[in-house]
């Protein structure tokens, strides 16, 4: 049972940072993909960003490219989303989850393991 739980969410002035972290359960972490989405209320879940097994290779929404970077620790089963220059637009509720085997890394669809979200408020 894969199990992926977020922390690091939290209330932040425009122009703030933040850091998410998401912990994976399991020893099969470093063979997958993980990416980051986010969902505005009453909105579909939106791609953010996604990281290859390896962490060598990254993929970015444009409305976050620049200001967001993933990251991802494979000894500590730990991805990362660190958000600079945040806006209140970024406010969402953020998931982490992980890819299926291989496919898009863009498409909620592609990914059947999530989190259970983390809020993240961007005041103006």
């Amino acid at each position: 049972q894969v199990q992926l739980v977020e922390s690091g969410g939290g209330l932040v002035q425009a122009g703030g940072s933040l850091r998410l972290s998401c912990a994976a359960s399991g020893r099969t972490f470093s063979n997958y993909a993980m990416g980051w989405f986010r969902q505005h209320p009453g909105k579909e879940r939106e791609f953010v960003a996604a990281i290859n097994w390896a962490g060598d290779l990254t993929y970015y929404a444009n409305s976050v490219r620049g200001r967001f970077t993933i990251s991802r620790d494979n000894a500590k089963n730990t991805v990362f989303l660190q958000m600079n220059s945040l806006k209140p637009e970024d406010t969402a509720v953020y998931y982490c989850a992980r890819r299926a085997d291989s496919g898009s890394y863009y498409l909620p669809s592609n990914y059947p393991y999530w989190g259970q979200g983390t809020q993240v408020t961007v005041s103006s």
